[in-house]
C-alpha cells in the first residue's frame, strides 16, 4: 500500500458545500486503471480525478476523470477542480495558461482573478436530437410536446444534449424518471426572469445523468461549455452570462460564461474543503 497527497474540493461555489464536490489524488501514475475506478466507485462522488506527469510536452500535467461508473475522456468542474488543487499544491504553469492534458487532448485554463476559466472544447457531436431521443427526453422529464422550446446535442466528451424550456420554473420543478433516460446525459436550461428572478445569473440549467451513481449533477462545466457554444452560436445569449445551477439539491452553483473573438471560456469559483493523505 503506497500514500497519496488528497484533496476535495468543492467547484463553482466560493462557499464550501454548494457546489459541486470532487476528490483529486496526486502523483497517481503508479495506480491501476482498475485502482482508480475502484477508489472513485469508493468516493460516490459524481467525479474523482488522478494528476499524473504529462505524456505531452506542452502540457503543466495529466488528468485522468472517473464517475463512479466509467472514465471520462474531457469534463468541466473536474477539470477546475484539478487545476486549483494542483496550483494550490504549488504547482507552477509553464506559460501564462495552464495547460492541462487529458483524454480529448490539451485544456488551456487561465486564472480570473480568485477564479478559473477552461476554453471549451470543441464539441464532438452537435446538431439536432433524433425524433425517438427527444421522445424518450419528454417521457423522462414528464413534458409535454410543446414544452420543450429548443433540442441541441452539445457532446464536448459527456455525452451532452440540451433541451430549452420557456421558464425557469419549469427547471426547477422537474422530478425526472430516470428510467426513461438511461444512457442518456440531459442538460435542461431555461432563461431567468429579470423582474421575477432578478439579475445575479441569466439562465436555470440542471443536468441528469440517468443510470450513473449520481443522476443529477450540481454544477456542470462541460454541459454548460456545451451549451455556450450552442447558444452564441444562434445568437440566443449574449457574450458574457452567469448560469445558477442546483439549486433543486441545496447547492448554489455559479458558472462564468464569456465570448471572446472566437473563444469561448466557461469559469468559477473553487474551495479547498479536505487536504490529507490517502492510502491505496
Amino acid at each position: 500500500m503506497r500514500s497519496f497527497d488528497f484533496k476535495q474540493v468543492d467547484v463553482f461555489s466560493q462557499r464550501a458545500l454548494k457546489g459541486n464536490p470532487l476528490a483529486v489524488v496526486f502523483g497517481a501514475d503508479a495506480l491501476s486503471d482498475q485502482c482508480m475506478a475502484a477508489f472513485a466507485s469508493w468516493t460516490n462522488l459524481s467525479e474523482t480525478t488522478f494528476i499524473l506527469e504529462p505524456q505531452d510536452p506542452r502540457a503543466d500535467y495529466r488528468v485522468r476523470i472517473f464517475t463512479t461508473l466509467s472514465e471520462l475522456p474531457f469534463a468541466g468542474h473536474p477539470t477546475l477542480g484539478t487545476c486549483h488543487a494542483w496550483l494550490e499544491a504549488g504547482g507552477v504553469p509553464k506559460g501564462n495558461d495552464i495547460i492541462q492534458e487529458c483524454g480529448v487532448g490539451l485544456v488551456r485554463i487561465r486564472r480570473e482573478g480568485a477564479e478559473l476559466a477552461f476554453l471549451a472544447p470543441p464539441l464532438l457531436r452537435s446538431g439536432p436530437v433524433e425524433a425517438e431521443v427527444m421522445a424518450r427526453v419528454q417521457r423522462g422529464l414528464g413534458l409535454s410536446g410543446d414544452a420543450i422550446v429548443h433540442a441541441q446535442w452539445v457532446d464536448n466528451g459527456a455525452g451532452w444534449l440540451a433541451v430549452m424550456l420557456k421558464d425557469r420554473q419549469q427547471v426547477l420543478t422537474l422530478q425526472p424518471d430516470h428510467s426513461q433516460m438511461q444512457g442518456l446525459a440531459v442538460g435542461v436550461i431555461a432563461p431567468w426572469n429579470p423582474e421575477r428572478d432578478g439579475d445575479e445569473a441569466q439562465f436555470e440549467v440542471r443536468a441528469f445523468i440517468s443510470g450513473d451513481g449520481m443522476p443529477e449533477d450540481p454544477a456542470t462545466g462541460s454541459l454548460n461549455a456545451g451549451i455556450a457554444q450552442w447558444l452564441l452560436g444562434e445568437g440566443m445569449a449574449p457574450d458574457a452570462y452567469t448560469v445558477s445551477q442546483g439549486l433543486s439539491m441545496g447547492r448554489a452553483g455559479r458558472i462564468r460564461i464569456s465570448r471572446l473573438g472566437d473563444e469561448i471560456w466557461v469559469g468559477g469559483s473553487v474551495v479547498t474543503c479536505i487536504a490529507g493523505q490517502l492510502t491505496l
